[in-house]
């Protein structure tokens, strides 16, 4: 921790708004040139949300707006389902105005500068553009580059993947787009620009300002790059809610963080529910995921009243990342859920993998498995209505690499072995069916494991059994997969090569496919 620039005092007299209350106006408008100017013709735009981020208005008839505000908040339009915000010439969304007249307290990290007096009218100036209910979105978790040699893998490992991809209107990366050194939000922003599409963000535990004396100021650098850390949009007939959960420093003891929401950040969830119809699909995005490790890392009582502020939306999904791995996790009455079905949280797979870890591919770019040996990737979303389903890509492999199968590659013919066939389905849960056959064999069950995927393990041990210097660096080491199936491997089968396939059916009824193969070979006995 650094000492800090300027007295602690006046951080809490910014961070818990004891300055003088002032009043926001302003205008949400059609943008019809879409030049950035309210020009003569165009008109406001009735019944948006507009928020200083705890309180929600609606626009009146004529698109004007009114909100309180202090020396130290953020005025964002939520922006409707059939409008499209401007961005930068960074693909940034532009959609809000920073309100901080002497500008951020100094940090290691530069933040806001001074913004002077609020301005007479803050308008926002939205596009029309016609929306399908039918879209998609693309979904990267915790880029996290420490070094800028780091921002390279990413660029050129995943982005360069998906650079200029078509019909996919925004994107969105799930927290830790850095590694802490929050210099390289720039060259992260240089990179994700190369996407071609507008790209929002969620603030991670690793994108803090760490010499924060309070949370309310630990987003300072985040904020002066991409604007508030607790956001909504809307697209189609989908509310997406932003949120930054990280507590820091923790409340507990001021020491590290802690995952939960601030009351002001629960506040304006429930004032921004009031507006959104019931038979809108609500995705919550956010750094750590809803469950982890119960309270030890998560405050329950923040889960409980998100819980039940959006108890009256049936229709709700959340997204994740932090974890390094991939799982799926639902919530039912047991966790607190008071919906009549269960909360859906997919916790996504990240483009940094394990921290650019592994061996180097041909381009000399780190593998980076992850210890759960989902490979690296990022994700798609595609919505239709309030409906949804998930897509999981593996960077540097064809969209229908969705299980990584391991088995011996040789047996001996008719002796028994306790190996065994496992296939890794990167998406899947338990109770998804997971079938498989040798040759052209009957279908056999697969068995559900909570076990180390033995993949990952051996490309882990390979560092450890080597006798030379391997290039790039060890990966952690394994934890326990979520979407991991074992089968026998059977040995009592003619000499030769024999096919294996498995078949798997995800929580969506797509069916994904892998093959593979072993060799079965007669042992020849002592002394023949």
């Amino acid at each position: 921790m650094t000492k800090l620039l300027l007295p602690t005092l006046l951080y809490l007299l910014l961070a818990g708004g004891l300055s003088a209350q002032d009043t926001a106006t302003g205008t949400v408008y059609a943008d019809t040139n879409g030049n950035g100017t309210r020009d003569a013709g165009e008109k406001g735009i009735a019944a948006v949300s507009v928020t200083n981020g705890e309180r929600v208005v609606r626009t009146d008839a004529a698109g004007r707006y009114t909100l309180p505000i202090g020396d130290d908040h953020i005025v964002s339009v939520i922006k409707p389902a059939g409008y499209a915000v401007p961005t930068d010439a960074n693909n940034l969304p532009r959609f809000y105005y920073i309100h901080k007249p002497a500008g951020s307290p100094s940090s290691d990290f530069a933040g806001v500068a001074a913004t002077g007096p609020l301005p007479d009218a803050i308008d926002f100036g939205l596009v029309p553009r016609e929306e399908p209910e039918q879209f998609t979105a693309l979904i990267f978790g915790d880029p996290q580059p420490y070094t800028l040699e780091e921002v390279d893998f990413f660029a050129r490992g995943v982005v360069a993947e998906v650079e200029g991809i078509e019909n996919i209107p925004f994107g969105l990366s799930l927290g830790d787009l850095v590694g802490n050194d929050l210099d390289l939000f720039n060259p992260y922003i240089q990179a994700v620009k190369r996407v071609g599409i507008p790209w929002y963000n969620v603030m991670g535990n690793h994108d803090l300002n760490f010499d924060a004396p309070t949370d309310q100021l630990a987003d300072e650098t985040y904020e002066a790059h991409f604007g508030p850390a607790n956001y909504a949009f809307n697209y189609g007939k989908v509310h997406f809610i932003v949120l930054d959960n990280i507590l820091y420093p923790d409340p507990r003891d001021s020491s590290g963080y802690w995952g939960g929401y601030r009351e002001d950040q629960l506040d304006f969830v429930e004032n921004d529910l009031r507006f959104v119809p019931e038979d809108h699909l609500v995705v919550l995005a956010h750094h750590i995921p809803l469950d982890e490790f119960g309270g030890e890392t998560y405050r329950d009582e923040d889960r409980a009243r998100l819980f039940d502020i959006l108890a009256d939306h049936p229709h709700t999904l959340s997204l994740s990342a932090h974890t390094h791995t991939q799982r799926q996790d639902y919530f039912g009455a047991e966790e607190g859920w008071r919906g009549d079905s269960v909360h859906h949280e997919y916790n996504v797979g990240t483009t940094s993998g394990d921290w650019y870890s592994g061996r180097l591919d041909d381009r000399g770019i780190p593998v980076s498995t992850m210890r759960d040996g989902t490979p690296k990737g990022y994700a798609f979303l595609h919505f239709d209505g309030n409906q949804y389903r998930t897509e999981y890509r593996v960077a540097g492999k064809p969209a229908t690499y969705q299980m990584e199968l391991f088995h011996p590659r040789v047996i001996a013919r008719g002796r028994n072995t306790q190996a065994g066939i496992y296939a890794n389905f990167f998406v899947g849960r338990e109770g998804d069916e997971v079938v498989y056959r040798v040759d052209d064999g009957a279908w056999q069950a697969m068995e559900y494991v909570e076990e180390q995927d033995p993949s990952y393990e051996a490309s882990v041990y390979e560092w450890d059994t080597a006798e030379e210097l391997l290039p790039g660096r060890r990966g952690s080491n394994a934890v326990p997969s979520t979407h991991l199936w074992r089968g026998n491997i059977p040995a009592k089968l003619a000499a030769g090569e024999h096919t294996i396939e498995v078949r798997a059916t995800d929580q969506f009824g797509q069916v994904h496919t892998g093959k593979s193969a072993y060799r079965v070979e007669a042992v020849r006995e002592a002394g023949r």
